[in-house]
């Protein structure tokens, strides 16, 4: 009887502890298929703010699209760790189902080292000796050698005549810098650290101590003065080579600059030539310059004994430079389209204003024109837009000038509108000319890691620092703009 009872007893609590596991694993289920579909939603916003180039301000975009990645990376995390395939449990984790959520193969052209298990020597289930391979199951696992340092000795012998006793030896080779103390590659390293991750030499400092190498801050900064100092021809190159276009895409941030104890702003100017739009040949590359204000002067200075198109946001320091009577010929100003329609957009997102929503429509029409015709010669484009584009133009501006007048000037979907209507040349000079582009932002996108740098680094240090990263984000995103890696 008493075994019967303990039967009982097990059996009831081997019951309750079933349906403890199964509404544990009904609550799991149910956060996971709520993770799976906030995960979804995350992805399709960041993916649509990604391909949306014309909504927000870039450096506002840029930053809710920051928070979102994080709270998606949070997500997926918490996913992982909640599942069956990661519990402590082994037997749960052998039972838990395979999710490969569209995973991608590893790169074809990354080496492979095969390690082959031991094979069994006899069956399992029989005993028997007489095995033969059937085939084989390959788990591919990705993996990181951690970088190595070496020191490169360079020895130039030297030789004794026995006829005049002279002495002669191998010149020395070329190094990046004085001595060669630190190879291209190392430097190449630190300045893309610096630059490129927003790596300050103080933390590189720091990663290379851990690793065993003794490299002070003081030591790092003189190399990449050294470098600046060394690249500087290449920078001329790229100078030379930007203002050679008739046609140049300008833009400017903010860079935070140490000055007595505090901070100050100052500004990166960019000039990106990129003549790819019109189905132009030569390589795209951007110029950058510092200067410690926003003042007009800056423009005028850097574009002096050049004339073509600058395609920019509305600013009013580019006017000087298309004012008659200067030299060699005034530039031609072209306006940029996603500006004008950033604030109606606002608008139309936040107040689902009806007159915003048609404003943004109308030129969205406009953009899906442009799309057909992006990479084509100049001509073919200037022919499309006169037939297609320009009723669109002539017809927006029409609705545009028609509507501010039914409503007050300080209304701000007229507000928004006036951005286009006081600037009716900038705008329409597309129609024009096949060369210039709908919008500005070649420049923008050459802007987009100073903007995340300004996070890390957090200012300058000076005025000639400023000046370096200017020299240096010269050459990084113009080889970026190549699709070269800019540490090769």
């Amino acid at each position: 009887m008493d075994d019967i009872t303990a039967l009982r007893a097990a059996l009831a609590a081997a019951e309750t502890r079933a349906r403890a596991a199964e509404t544990r694993a009904t609550d799991a289920e149910a956060r996971a298929v709520s993770a799976e579909a906030q995960i979804t939603h995350l992805k399709h916003l960041i993916a649509r703010m990604r391909q949306d180039r014309f909504g927000t301000s870039s450096e506002r975009g840029r930053r809710l699209l920051d928070q979102l990645e994080l709270e998606l990376e949070e997500l997926e995390t918490t996913q992982a760790e909640d599942t069956f395939e990661n519990a402590a449990d082994l037997a749960v984790r052998a039972t838990a189902p395979r999710n490969n959520r569209g995973r991608q193969p590893l790169p074809a052209d990354l080496p492979r080292e095969r390690m082959v298990l031991p094979a069994p020597t006899q069956c399992p289930c029989c005993g028997g000796m007489r095995l033969s391979k059937l085939g084989e199951s390959i788990t591919e696992t990705l993996e990181v050698i951690p970088r190595q340092f070496k020191v490169i000795q360079t020895v130039r012998e030297k030789f004794t005549c026995r006829d005049c006793e002279s002495i002669t030896q191998p010149p020395a080779p070329f190094y990046p810098i004085s001595r060669g103390r630190a190879g291209p590659e190392l430097l190449a390293g630190i300045l893309c650290d610096k630059y490129l991750q927003h790596l300050p030499l103080n933390r590189q400092s720091d990663a290379f101590a851990r690793e065993g190498i003794d490299l002070d801050t003081s030591t790092l900064a003189d190399w990449v003065g050294a470098c600046t100092a060394t690249l500087a021809p290449l920078n001329a190159l790229i100078r030379v080579h930007v203002l050679a276009a008739g046609r140049l895409h300008a833009d400017d941030t903010t860079v935070p600059v140490l000055a007595k104890g505090r901070t100050r702003t100052g500004r990166l100017w960019n000039y990106v030539r990129d003549d790819h739009p019109f189905g132009g040949t030569a390589p795209p590359a951007v110029w950058f310059r510092y200067s410690r204000d926003r003042k007009g002067e800056h423009p005028v200075d850097h574009l002096s004994g050049w004339t073509g198109i600058v395609q920019s946001d509305a600013y009013a320091g580019y006017n000087a430079l298309t004012k008659p009577g200067r030299q060699p010929a005034p530039v031609v100003s072209a306006g940029c389209w996603a500006h004008g329609r950033r604030g109606l957009f606002k608008i139309a997102e936040k107040d689902k204003a009806p007159l915003a929503i048609e404003a943004v429509r109308r030129i969205d029409a406009i953009f899906e024109a442009e799309r057909v015709i992006n990479g084509t010669p100049d001509q073919h484009r200037l022919a499309v837009r006169q037939e297609s584009s320009a009723p669109m133009v002539e017809d927006l501006f029409m609705w545009m000038r028609d509507t501010c007048q039914r409503m007050s000037s300080k209304n701000p979907i007229a507000q928004a509108m006036s951005y286009f209507l006081r600037r009716p040349d900038m705008f329409t000079r597309f129609l024009h000319d096949g060369r210039i582009c709908l919008t500005n932002n070649a420049a923008e996108r050459a802007l987009r890691g100073i903007a995340l740098g300004r996070k890390a680094w957090l200012f300058a240090g000076s005025d000639r620092g400023g000046e370096r990263a200017a020299a240096m984000y010269s050459l990084i995103v113009t080889a970026r703009l190549n699709l070269v890696d800019p540490k090769a």
